[in-house]
């Protein structure tokens, strides 16, 4: 490497990450604990692991990550719950497969933490400066430039810049050159991306305002108090984190729609200034009030941003709309009438790449050792960019020690439909995950992620023997308990309980396992027949989803194993698909632009379908024959 004169090799190292929020701290983390000696650039360090937008960690298949994360190795699940002011359950009155944890985080104390884990983490370096050039030579990465001109020499590079990358914040007519929340953005290193070949697009997202606690009527909201009969994020912890302090809930109303509407023209999203695309799934108020005019209301959740602060997230009402109309919209919310806005809301435009210049392992198909996690592949969410950090940062640290790449697949985890949907179908808006994306979700519960998951992180070095010794314990206590659910009860002890579900006395004995089979909750059997409490609340729970659901499970693993059929067939990597005959033009074209590991993601590609599979499979049998 030929330094020129305002440059300097400032550090040399196996791997750097770029970018220090959710994704870029898993990254460094997996490659770091994994043995590899590796610098992370941050443009702030104050910034490190910054909840920009609501500061909560889980939700709705959000949670199934984070445990997903945790099950892995991660350390998202760990912090959340030693920061978080309230956790929930989400979606208990629905089945198994959709509950997910929700944890409301401290702002400030999350980023603390996560810093102090860095920092006192074995090989692992922070410095503060912007990533402006991805060193190139001979198709792999050799180095990441610096604004200072300093030069860090490496081997691999996990780019995880967020929303920084050319970031402009716009409310109503005043756009601004920033990341989140004031930070600088990084203004440099798109041009250096795009010449090594990456496709750029433009993608958006926003935020609501703050407002001051002092100043919002909680008597005119509903209170939300937090849950303490369920199991936390980090299957490292035994008890769920203390609910410090509630959650609120509103709504908006005719007047604050007829606000919005009246002051649309004054919109940056209706009047040309904002031309990217947004989150369908997380749209700012503007866009719900004309996308649902039937709707006379929309939910608001009012959220503390932290213990040590009296900021308010006013969830739901996302807004990039002039200060004096945001003054007028919040105003006539059911609380808010007198409330103090501390921050205004806004939108944030930033650069992101095509995710189908992206192979499983999240590299770069075009530059060896180059690879991409986070709101760079156009995901939102923190959970979603922590999955992907995770994941690219040990395959980095596979490839740099010498060792087979780690893909999850579709039915081992939502991590792998996150990274699949990306590299197979790619996105063309920011992509958030959801249960209706897993087909096999009935199988990737967050109960059972440790299950899932562990054992494979074992052996890519990432999970500690702590956690690995914890996951055996939990498991052996689980498959005892499944054991002791055979047990049976004499017909005599069994008919009160069964008479109270509106079964008939039985004639033979019953067990447990039978009951719960009937939908008799298992908290009934244990105080019934004073059973089982010895046993945990998350291995209680595992056990009788399990029992409940052994019908449909057995269904879940049959798909699997017809899946894993076209999965296990893998296709050359250097084939040219206009070369075989029977392919359609458009399957040829999807074909090459993806390059697809095995017949079962080039099934899912958009634009091939199930007859270029079978041609697929024809060649394929002619090949090895």
């Amino acid at each position: 490497m030929n330094l020129k004169t305002h440059e300097f090799l400032e550090y040399t190292a196996q791997a750097t990450v770029v970018g220090a929020g959710h994704a870029g701290c898993e990254a460094a983390l997996a490659l770091a604990r994994t043995g590899i000696n590796t610098v992370l650039l941050t443009l702030n360090l104050d910034s490190i692991a910054f909840l920009p937008c609501n500061p909560s960690i889980g939700g709705t298949a959000k949670g199934h990550l984070v445990r997903e994360i945790d099950a892995l190795g991660g350390e998202m699940g760990i912090v959340a719950d030693d920061t978080a002011l309230q956790i929930r359950m989400l979606n208990v009155g629905k089945g198994a497969a959709v509950q997910s944890l929700r944890a409301q985080s401290d702002k400030n104390a999350y980023h603390r933490e996560m810093k102090k884990v860095l920092e006192n983490t074995e090989g692992l370096r922070i410095i503060q400066a912007e990533a402006t050039e991805i060193l190139v030579e001979d198709g792999k990465c050799v180095g990441v430039k610096t604004n200072y001109g300093g030069i860090i020499q490496c081997q691999a590079v996990i780019l995880c810049t967020g929303v920084y990358l050319n970031g402009e914040t716009i409310t109503g007519h005043v756009v601004q050159k920033s990341g989140p929340n004031g930070f600088a953005p990084a203004n440099h290193l798109t041009e250096s991306l795009a010449k090594i070949g990456f496709q750029i697009r433009r993608f958006k997202t926003g935020t609501p305002a703050r407002v001051d606690s002092r100043t919002v009527d909680f008597s005119k909201c509903e209170v939300q108090h937090g849950d303490t009969d369920i199991y936390p994020f980090s299957f490292l912890h035994d008890t769920p984190p203390e609910n410090k302090l509630p959650c609120y809930l509103t709504y908006t109303n005719l007047n604050t729609h007829g606000i919005i509407m009246d002051n649309l023209d004054r919109s940056p999203l209706y009047d040309g200034t904002i031309l990217s695309t947004g989150p369908r799934y997380c749209p700012s108020i503007e866009t719900k009030v004309v996308r649902f005019k039937d709707k006379e209301r929309h939910q608001i959740f009012i959220e503390p941003e932290g213990a040590d602060t009296y900021e308010m997230y006013v969830q739901g009402m996302s807004t990039s709309m002039p200060h004096d109309v945001q003054r007028q919209m919040y105003a006539s919310v059911a609380g808010l009438e007198k409330a103090d806005i501390m921050r205004y809301g806004y939108a944030i435009e930033y650069d992101c790449i095509d995710t189908l210049d992206v192979l499983p392992t999240l590299e770069f198909k075009k530059v060896e050792g180059v690879y991409t996690a986070g709101q760079i592949n156009g995901t939102s969410g923190y959970e979603e960019a922590a999955a992907q950090g995770l994941m690219a940062g040990l395959n980095a640290s596979l490839k740099l020690r010498g060792l087979p790449p780690f893909v999850l697949r579709r039915d081992e985890a939502y991590i792998g439909v996150l990274i699949d949907d990306l590299v197979t179908k790619g996105t063309d808006e920011p992509y958030r995950m959801m249960t209706s994306r897993a087909e096999h979700r009935i199988c990737l519960r967050q109960d059972n992620a440790d299950f899932r998951l562990t054992e494979k992180g074992k052996e890519v070095g990432l999970v500690s023997e702590e956690r690995y010794q914890r996951y055996l314990k939990r498991k052996a206590n689980y498959e005892q308990l499944l054991a002791s659910m055979q047990t049976r009860v004499p017909p005599k002890d069994a008919t009160p309980l069964l008479e109270r579900h509106g079964y008939t006395p039985p004639t033979s004995s019953v067990s447990y396992a039978d009951m719960i089979k009937r939908s008799i909750p298992l908290k009934e059997i244990m105080s019934e027949f004073g059973v089982f409490g010895e046993y945990r609340k998350d291995v209680l729970e595992t056990a009788e989803i399990t029992v409940k659901y052994e019908g449909y499970l057995k269904q879940g693993v049959e798909l699997i194993e017809k899946a894993k059929r076209l999965e296990d067939k893998l296709l050359p990597p250097d084939v040219d698909y206009t070369q075989i005959k029977g392919l359609r033009l458009e399957a040829q074209e999807k074909l090459n632009r993806v390059k697809p590991f095995n017949l079962g993601q080039a099934g899912r590609i958009s634009g091939v379908n199930p007859a270029d599979v079978s041609v697929l499979m024809v060649w394929l049998a002619s090949r090895n024959s």
